[in-house]
């Protein structure tokens, strides 16, 4: 093999591989829909379409799917009572245990998929701790789950339990978590009430569920009925209250259910204005030059498409911005 072909060959190699490392990574799995019965209220087809407009020709460039791996009983069990999650794997919850989590009727996958859910977040944690810039999981924010018991769709805890695995498997001291979801992140502020390397914000309305809130570090409340303007405002706030931390890693949960279209949400921004939130997130990610996971959160539209468009929106946010990161990571190496 000649030189030239020898040169093209490895040109042709480094390209591949820099679209690769600059492509976003999204954790992702079939279970994620079909762990959910169909009778359940929940809108689980939102992760097959979103995943389908993701795959869509023209971002082909943009994103990789990687599949989770189960969730270890050790790794919930960093932020989760060991009966709890014995009772849960071994399909002992009482009844009254299941109905407060929702997602009834239950089908067998409900375990598979819980664990997996929980195994994407992890995965995509140790993506950015090891290589940087962004990763999301296109599931959970899973922010209702307490220490021993589940709530509002959530059964297990992502943000505590992510926090709880920076903290000792990567030695860090300061990870924020900002939740945007239009619910408070209630079973956060429980479980790391007294962690004082986490921060835990939650801007959310107070007209909404729970209706009894726990304390946050900083709980900031919106009024029913906010539109554009008075959110961001508070987003900023909020970022600056982030910025003031000083933090190692940001956990962010981004819930779309703010829209004015979503069934659960009481707020009324739109998409322009959801999408501005994102990248208000993610300029601050790139100003501190640290590392962030995306957790979906809650999205509830009438019709559905509206809540996939906003979570497409803030996939695509994230990609561009992990671009900048990446490529400035690049240039300093």
């Amino acid at each position: 093999m000649t030189n030239q072909f020898v040169d093209l060959e490895k040109n042709q190699i480094a390209k591949l591989e820099h679209e690769s490392n600059h492509k976003l990574p999204i954790w992702y799995h079939t279970l994620y829909t079909d762990g959910i019965h169909p009778d359940a209220r929940f809108p689980r087809e939102r992760y097959t379409k979103l995943v389908n407009q993701l795959q869509a020709p023209q971002h082909t460039d943009k994103f990789i799917i990687k599949q989770p791996i189960k969730a270890s009983r050790d790794e919930l069990i960093m932020a989760h009572d060991p009966t709890y999650v014995d009772n849960f794997l071994t399909q002992k919850l009482t009844e009254k245990e299941i109905k407060r989590i929702g997602l009834t009727p239950w089908t067998p996958n409900i375990i598979p998929r819980t664990l997996l859910l929980m195994g994407g977040a992890i995965a995509a944690l140790d993506h950015v701790m090891k290589c940087g810039g962004i990763a999301g999981n296109m599931a959970g924010g899973t922010h209702h789950a307490h220490y021993n018991f589940g709530s509002g769709y959530c059964i297990f805890n992502d943000l505590a339990v992510c926090s709880r695995l920076a903290l000792s498997k990567y030695q860090l001291t300061r990870i924020a978590i900002i939740d945007f979801d239009v619910h408070q992140g209630d079973g956060t502020a429980t479980i790391l009430q007294n962690v004082d390397e986490v921060l835990t914000i939650s801007m959310h309305c107070q007209q909404n569920f729970p209706f009894r809130k726990s304390e946050s570090d900083f709980d900031l409340v919106l009024p029913a009925n906010a539109g554009d303007d008075e959110v961001l405002a508070v987003v900023a706030r909020a970022l600056d209250i982030t910025r003031e931390f000083d933090p190692e890693l940001i956990l962010f949960q981004a819930g779309v259910d703010g829209l004015a279209t979503d069934a659960l949400g009481k707020l009324n921004m739109s998409r322009l204005g959801m999408s501005k939130r994102n990248e208000m997130v993610f300029e601050l990610v790139q100003e501190l030059s640290i590392p962030a996971v995306v957790f979906m959160g809650g999205g509830y539209s009438k019709p559905i498409s509206h809540t996939i468009d906003a979570f497409s929106d803030l996939f695509l946010s994230a990609y561009r911005a992990n671009n900048q990161i990446l490529s400035r990571i690049n240039l300093a190496t």
